[in-house]
């Protein structure tokens, strides 16, 4: 079953034909999507031909083909990763029995919630970059903004086929009403909080791609462990997606960092303003959206001590970040794991269950994941021979979850009175000035093999094409 069977009006290998009652449903539920897409999805640009991979197999090797197509005609569809007949539950208390086909009676309202919040954010994402092609600084950039776009999309369709397989009339309610929220919207907003926030440059959209979309990594990782396997299956193809997104973030920032540093080799100046006037981002700025990207996504794994992550990993809903690699008892119930806490003005660790803990297990994951690709872009400004340094800012500054909820906290860990956090914020986080800067930078850049001058050209094209290559046609 590697194969995608692109035949279907619904492209899928999950046989989709051989079960009429729920091809009507997913079929009645498409023109709601693609009304969505019209009304929400990137703006302007339905009649563009764009140069966009799509899905042919779900085998890790060679499963895409690039060509070029309408938005609107991608085959977006239903894709799981191949079965593996002998899978086991290998981890939480029904460790060692077949995982499950079906979605068990007691594990229901769960496993819903888990699917109906990941579903969420797929469509959000989308909502959020709605404008974003109106100041691309490329046609690459470009292309890539609208291959974030349709995988998104397509993720959406993932967790949709799951809500009305295995939930029924609740299933089918909760599918409808992922495409009655919009990000943002203040009667009917996104489940989580960093999808509600705007996503108005591309800085910030570089940014959300490599900080957001690892959350997605993460999230997805912990769910392709997960005891019912068509959710296993279905985030493991996922994961060969999102892997993209992130590399657009990442490659992104590096190459906003490359042009900052051959301008202020240039001017032979490390003064933020004339490095503004020079009409490149300053590194100064960059930090400061660092800070805030980094600090939205790590309130995304929850609180901190959270019985909820308790009951799915007893339950064998949701694993941690590579979980088999992992040599404990994988059923955690003698364990602890330090979490922070700030008591009397003092920040300091504290012992709790594991179990509690697992929303902090794989935010202490995703962290250091972060760290190495800020560490990458560093050495972008190293071998330009500029001093400066992106850091990470301490995982309790700006968080709005959990324990550190609302503490005033400096980048470096210092615990702050209200006037010492008022004196500093705007050196910490972008401020309307900022963002206006930013804005100011983001004209659109169409002609093919151009770039916007605060950015540079990347090191190779999409699928190995050049960069003057046609990735998008304006027809």
């Amino acid at each position: 079953m590697s194969g995608i069977n692109y035949s279907e009006k619904i492209p899928n290998n999950v046989n989709l034909s051989s079960d009429r009652a729920l091809q009507r449903a997913l079929e009645h539920w498409q023109p709601n999507y693609l009304k969505w897409w019209q009304e929400m999805g990137p703006e302007s640009s339905q009649n563009f031909d764009v140069y966009l991979r799509t899905a042919v197999s779900v085998q890790p090797d060679g499963w895409a083909h690039f060509d070029h197509v309408k938005m609107p005609d991608y085959r977006w569809g239903i894709f799981l990763a191949p079965q593996d007949g002998n899978r086991k539950v290998h981890f939480g208390e029904n460790i060692g029995k077949d995982v499950w086909q079906e979605a068990p009676g007691e594990y229901r309202a769960n496993l819903r919630r888990i699917i109906v919040t990941q579903g969420d954010t797929e469509p959000a994402s989308v909502e959020q970059q709605r404008h974003l092609g109106l100041t691309a600084p490329s046609q690459y950039d470009l292309r890539n903004l609208f291959q974030v776009n349709v995988e998104e999309g397509r993720h959406l369709w993932a967790m949709v086929y799951l809500l009305h397989r295995y939930f029924g009339r609740d299933g089918r309610e909760e599918a409808d009403a992922l495409l009655q929220r919009n990000s943002g919207d203040e009667d009917s907003p996104r489940i989580l909080g960093a999808f509600n926030e705007k996503t108005p440059d591309w800085l910030a959209f570089f940014m959300f791609t490599y900080f957001t979309d690892r959350d997605g990594k993460f999230q997805l990782c912990a769910l392709a462990e997960s005891a019912f396997d068509p959710l296993a299956r279905t985030t493991k193809f996922m994961l060969t997606e999102e892997a993209h997104h992130m590399f657009v973030g990442e490659s992104g920032v590096s190459r906003v960092l490359q042009r900052t540093a051959e301008v202020m080799n240039e001017l032979k100046t490390d003064n933020p303003a004339a490095v503004r006037a020079a009409g490149v981002i300053d590194l100064p700025t960059i930090q400061r959206y660092l800070n805030f990207h980094y600090s939205v996504t790590i309130d995304l794994f929850g609180a901190d001590q959270s019985s909820n992550a308790a009951i799915f990993y007893s339950s064998g809903l949701k694993g941690r970040y590579e979980e088999g690699k992992r040599t404990d008892d994988h059923m955690l119930k003698n364990d602890t794991y330090t979490v922070l806490e700030v008591a009397n003005g003092q920040m300091r660790d504290i012992e709790v269950p594991m179990l509690n803990a697992l929303n902090e297990v794989l935010r202490d994951d995703f962290i250091k994941d972060s760290m190495a690709g800020v560490g990458r872009w560093n050495k972008v400004l190293e071998k330009n021979g500029i001093a400066f340094r992106l850091q990470v800012p301490h995982k309790a500054f700006n968080r709005q979850i959990g324990t550190l909820a609302g503490i005033k906290v400096s980048p470096q860990g210092e615990v702050l009175t209200d006037e010492q956090w008022k004196a500093h914020e705007r050196e910490w986080l972008p401020t309307a000035e900022d963002r206006a800067f930013v804005a100011s930078l983001m004209g659109r850049v169409v002609e093919p093999g151009k770039f916007a001058n605060w950015i540079a050209p990347p090191v190779i094209g999409v699928n190995r094409q050049p960069l003057n290559f046609d990735y998008v046609r304006f027809n």
